[in-house]
């Protein structure tokens, strides 16, 4: 996933109301930039570090600016909670995810269970059965080499899980893919503590044949790419 503007560097001053972030320019301007993450944003809306930011000018924009990317200790990261669905869609296109690989449809946002909408749906190929893919974006890392979700209670995310458990109960594939939107994390596993629900949910949709994948991303400021599969630390 390409960004389709060049970015700008500034300084966070603080992210406030869900969508807005404050970023102080080299020249001591302010601007105010969308931010396209509606999460708790623990440990990636950090106050005085380095981010960086694109501009748009186009019809319908409140704002001109998005903020995209932050620097956590030389690592960068992207906030934005809509990427790994196109870095997906990507990866899924030219086959860079062999479990995911040998289905000939690819269907996005399809509808299913009750009232959800799964991210991908897989067809046809030489796989046979159907695959149902939901994505997860993941950012928090609160130890050195360990990505964590979620990063705050997502009743949603178990309300995905049981879906999924549903249609793999039905004789269909169900896929849980985690996105690590960084390159500084080589394994992965559940912030129990931060919604105990939710990691009960995920263990009973594995019990349930739910399969899970996580895959961490290679991040410059042109592009965020799907790079290598990271282990899961299974509770």
């Amino acid at each position: 996933m390409r960004f389709t503007q060049p970015l700008h560097t500034g300084t966070l001053i603080k992210r406030y109301k869900r969508f807005l972030a404050d970023i102080e320019l080299d020249t001591g301007e302010t601007i105010t930039a969308h931010c396209a993450n509606p999460g708790s944003m623990l440990g990636v809306a950090i106050e005085g570090e380095k981010v960086w930011f694109s501009e748009h000018h186009g019809k319908g924009r409140k704002l001109p600016y998005s903020w995209e990317l932050i620097d956590l200790d030389g690592a960068l990261v992207p906030i934005n909670t809509t990427n790994p669905n196109k870095i997906v869609a990507e990866a899924l296109d030219r086959g860079a995810i062999p479990e995911l690989s040998g289905y000939q449809e690819i269907k996005p946002e399809v509808k299913y269970g009750e009232k959800s909408r799964v991210d991908f749906l897989l067809s046809g190929g030489r796989r046979g059965k159907t695959c149902y893919v939901e994505v997860k974006n993941v950012h928090l890392s609160r130890e050195l080499g360990l990505a964590e979700f979620p990063d705050s209670v997502t009743a949603r995310g178990a309300k995905h899980l049981a879906d999924l458990a549903t249609v793999a109960a039905e004789g269909a594939r169900a896929v849980m893919l985690f996105v690590i939107q960084r390159s500084d994390c080589n394994k992965f596993r559940l912030a129990n503590d931060l919604d105990p629900k939710y990691a009960e949910a995920f263990s009973a949709a594995v019990a349930g044949g739910v399969e899970t994948l996580c895959y961490d991303c290679e991040v410059t400021i042109q592009e965020v790419v799907l790079r290598r599969a990271v282990e899961i630390e299974h509770p």
